[in-house]
């Protein structure tokens, strides 16, 4: 592997682990799950505190985590904070999961992921 090849699947090694750190709590788990759910509009910060019982200042310390590591997207709708889950980022984040657990060494047959997700 080249130096630069190298330097760059090491940040994304990085990247990749800053997510999965961002997501390893129960409650940001939680939070990921209800915005796919709620996908592709997303929620209110209200209907979140409502469907998970977090508090109010909890929550917003576990979306900025999650959006300080691009898993979820927020847009402004005049005093609306809407949440959406950042599908590209977790479509990136599961790419490279199934690369190298499906693709390069096989220790995953590809049907046996796709047989869990239906």
């Amino acid at each position: 592997m080249t130096g630069a090849r190298s330097k760059k699947s090491a940040e994304q090694i990085v990247k990749y682990a800053d997510m999965f750190t961002a997501m390893g709590t129960e409650p940001r788990l939680r939070i990921m799950q209800l915005l796919l759910s709620a996908h592709p509009d997303g929620l209110v910060v209200g209907e979140i505190q409502t469907e998970l019982g977090i508090p109010n200042s909890t929550l917003s310390h576990h979306l900025e985590k999650l959006k300080n590591e691009d898993l979820v997207r927020v847009r402004r709708d005049s005093t609306f904070l809407w949440y959406s889950a950042n599908t590209d980022a977790l479509q990136e984040l599961l790419g490279f999961l199934y690369a190298e657990c499906c693709t390069r060494n096989k220790a995953i047959q590809p049907d046996k992921i796709i047989t869990v997700c239906k």
